[in-house]
Formats: C-alpha cells, sequence, structure tokens
C-alpha cells in the first residue's frame, strides 16, 4: 500500500499483456523464496476500551515519536504532516484508519525469523507505550464501541476510501476502523506454481479461519460469529472481496486474475498530489483514459493494494484470512504457510484433504468456519481434525524443508487438538465477566 501522495510517472498501458507480464516479473526460483508477516493489533489505553485518537499526549501519534527514535525513519505525507508510518529498512510500521497498528515485516527466509522480527517489533511497541498509559491487544474486532465512536487517522488515502468503499457496501467502515488482522505473503516459481498455490491455500482458508477466529463479540455483545471480522468483508464491496470463481472452476491463471481486478472500480487515482474518486471500473480507465491521461502501471500496482480477495496476488502472494491473535499464533501462521506451500511434498498431501467443492460449496464451507470455527463440520468431517491434519502437513513438509521452523506450530497444533477457536474462550471470559475493560484485559499482547 502506497504512503506517498506523489506518484511517478510511469509507462502508459497499453494492453493486457503488460499486466500479465508484471505477475511474470515476480517470479523466482524456489532458492529466492520469502515470506513476509503481517500483524495488525489494537491501541487501548490501559483499563479503558475508549478508542486512542491520533492525537494528544498519549495518543497515536504520541506512539509513533517515541518509537521514532529507536532507528526509523518517520514518513510523512507533506513536510508540515503528521507521521504516519515507520520505516526501518524493509521493515514498516504503519496506520489502519482506525488506529490499528500495523508491522508489516521484511522478507525474511524462514518462519522463525519471521517470528522473532515481530517479537522484537512487540517489545519495541510494548516499551513505548506504557508510559503513555497505551497498550496493545489482540482481537480481530473492536468487541466495544461502533464505527461511529471512532477517530479517523491523519492519510488522505483514507479519506478517499472513506467516501468510496460505503457506496458499494454498508459494513465498509467497519472493515476500516474495528478489524484487526494477521496476514502472510509467499512467492511463487511459475505461473504454474502461481496457480496451485493460489487454488491451494483458497480450499484450505475456511480451516485457517477455524483456526483463528477470534472476534466474537460485536457491539458489546456475541455477534453469532467467531470471526465476525471475517463476516464484515462480505459488506464492503463484492466486486473487490471475497473468492474468485475461478478459483474452483479450473480456470484460475494470470489472466483469470487480471480480469477479475479489471472489472472492479477504481477506489481512487493519484493526481496532482490529491486522491480522486473516478466513478469506472480500471478496465474503463484502460479504455477511456482520465482528464485526458491514459492508465499507468503506477495506476495498476494502486488498484491491485486496492483488491481486498482471501488470497491476494500482487508481486506477491498474500493470504488474508486470519483473525489478531497472540504472538505465538502469529508466528505459527507464518510457518503454517511455509510448510503448507514452501514444503517438500505438502502441497500433494494438502491437495487430498479436502473434496473438491464448486463455489457455492466453498462459501457455504467458509461461512460456517466463520461461524461455528473449529466446532464446524465439512460434510460428516469435523473442521477441528481437518484442520488438525493441515498443521501436521505444514509440520512434515517444514521437517523435510527447514526442521527448525516446525515447533512454532505447537500452538496451533494445540489449538486444533482443542477443537475451540480463540473467539470460544473470549467468549467464555465475556460470559463470566462481560466489563470491556476485563476482556481486553484478557486479549492483552
Amino acid at each position: 500500500m502506497s504512503l506517498d501522495l506523489q506518484r511517478a510517472s510511469s509507462e502508459p498501458i497499453t494492453s493486457v499483456d503488460m499486466l500479465l507480464a508484471g505477475f511474470r516479473s515476480a517470479e523466482k526460483p524456489p532458492s529466492q523464496h520469502l515470506l513476509g508477516l503481517e500483524h495488525e493489533k489494537f491501541v487501548y489505553p490501559v483499563g479503558s476500551a475508549r478508542p486512542v485518537p491520533y492525537e494528544g499526549p498519549s495518543g497515536i501519534g504520541a506512539l509513533l515519536e517515541r518509537l521514532a527514535p529507536n532507528g526509523y525513519t518517520p514518513f510523512r505525507e507533506t513536510p508540515s504532516s503528521p507521521a504516519i508510518a515507520l520505516q526501518k529498512g524493509m521493515l514498516t510500521i504503519s496506520l489502519e484508519p482506525g488506529g490499528q497498528l500495523e508491522l508489516s515485516g521484511s522478507p525474511l527466509r524462514t518462519a522463525r525469523e519471521a517470528h522473532a522480527e515481530n517479537l522484537a517489533h512487540l517489545a519495541e511497541v510494548k516499551a513505548a507505550a506504557a508510559p503513555l498509559g497505551l497498550r496493545l491487544v489482540a482481537l480481530g474486532y473492536r468487541p466495544f464501541s461502533t464505527p461511529a465512536d471512532m477517530p479517523w487517522m491523519p492519510k488522505t488515502r483514507y479519506v478517499a476510501m472513506r467516501q468510496s468503499l460505503p457506496e458499494r457496501g454498508r459494513l465498509a467502515h467497519n472493515m476500516m476502523l474495528m478489524t484487526s488482522t494477521g496476514q502472510v505473503s509467499l512467492d511463487w516459481e511459475s505461473e504454474a506454481d502461481c496457480v496451485r498455490k493460489t487454488v491451494l491455500t483458497a480450499r484450505l482458508a475456511p480451516l485457517m479461519v477455524a483456526l483463528y477466529a477470534n472476534s466474537p463479540i460485536v457491539d458489546g455483545k456475541p455477534s453469532g460469529y467467531l470471526s465476525f471480522r471475517n463476516r464484515v468483508w462480505d459488506e464492503v464491496d463484492p466486486t473487490r472481496c471475497g473468492y474468485l470463481r475461478s478459483f474452483f472452476d479450473g480456470s484460475f491463471c494470470y489472466r483469470a486474475y487480471v480480469d477479475w481486478a479489471l472489472a472492479a472500480p477504481i477506489l481512487f487515482l493519484r493526481r496532482r498530489g490529491e486522491y480522486l474518486r473516478p466513478k469506472m471500473t480500471f478496465g474503463q480507465f484502460i479504455k477511456e483514459g482520465f482528464e485526458g491521461a491514459p492508465a499507468d502501471m503506477s495506476d495498476w500496482t494502486d488498484h491491485l493494494s486496492t483488491l481486498f480477495p482471501e488470497v491476494r496476488l500482487k508481486k506477491v502472494m498474500e493470504v488474508r484470512g486470519a483473525d489478531c491473535v497472540s504472538a505465538p499464533m502469529t508466528g505459527a501462521l507464518a510457518a503454517l504457510w511455509r510448510g503448507l506451500l514452501y514444503g517438500l511434498g505438502a502441497m500433494d498431501e494438502a491437495e487430498k484433504l479436502l473434496p473438491k467443492l464448486s463455489y457455492e460449496e466453498h462459501l457455504a464451507f467458509h461461512d460456517t468456519a466463520r461461524r461455528q470455527g473449529l466446532a464446524g463440520r465439512l460434510g460428516n468431517q469435523e473442521l477441528h481434525r481437518l484442520a488438525g491434519e493441515m498443521v501436521a502437513i505444514a509440520r512434515r513438509g517444514l521437517e523435510r524443508l527447514d526442521p527448525e521452523d516446525a515447533p512454532l506450530l505447537q500452538p496451533l497444533a494445540e489449538v486444533a487438538a482443542s477443537g475451540r477457536s480463540p473467539g470460544q474462550w473470549v467468549l467464555e471470559a465475556w460470559e463470566k465477566d462481560p466489563r470491556p475493560e476485563a476482556l481486553l484485559d484478557r486479549a492483552q499482547l
């Protein structure tokens, strides 16, 4: 996601082949395959469920100021603008619209390196937050407050999205302000490898949703979903979220993803230091241009970053379906997908784990996972047993690839064996003590 108001001029788009070439240019031999870990989390005052604004002596801006001397370069949209991110090498600390703090980690070889980087980041943030009376909380959705209660972070891109997305879905602001997630980015070798990894990840995604479901409370009461965060995405924009049909009918390829992206409306264009909101799809933009200028590759890069499928392609493949959870479970997320997609023979095993489902059948499977978590079923099979076998396949893959990463999967194996998603524990804690501060205490990182 671009941080900058300005954009570099780039090559005008003259054919779909240019868009396909962008994905081909991301291909790497397996010896160069890396992974990246992203971890969002909420910031709350100690002893309170009140959202934290950017401004003020104990605001999000003050937290960034305390972090900056640890070797970071603050990023500002203009020299006089407030800092909206911190950068150090390939690592970025950025802000989601409601003040969720996100680590976008460095591209690394192993899951344990990514986990260690995240642990160091969390220690650093907690040390900076404590004197401000702030704390970090790991949940997938804010259990108290509503979007109307939330402050907005001072980032111009979010102003454009705040205006554009609600035209497409009634829960767009909920997604922007109220959700928090963990993600993993991975590489591919060829178009065939990308297709295989993307389709397999999409098919397995509901099991990951169930393992990481951690957002059952909404506006102070049970929502009926163990992952309400995942439910929110249904009403953000159906043209840019969810699953592609081509994931399930055998037609997925680079061109299928490009065609799907071309049919999605543009959220914004960066022009003259502003975010403009033309009412057209990206395909129309290529055909018609805008204000007399053609679409170019920088516009396409921006557009790809505003698409939110469960598995997203840019220069990397992003796995997007997990709620924010504890640090050990987040480290396990990196190990899970490294083991499944990079581990020797793991994809062969994983492709046999689930029955081949149609698009509609898969959506029903996905809905069961986010509602019932590991207690759900796929036909006559219990999701916790399927999830446990998925984790075991990842472990076997890691043991063949890099045994030192395999122990990171232990927390995930224990969750699967328990048959209880994290959100089930959250519900039980809330039933025992529904005070907002008590629930946030339990979810503190």
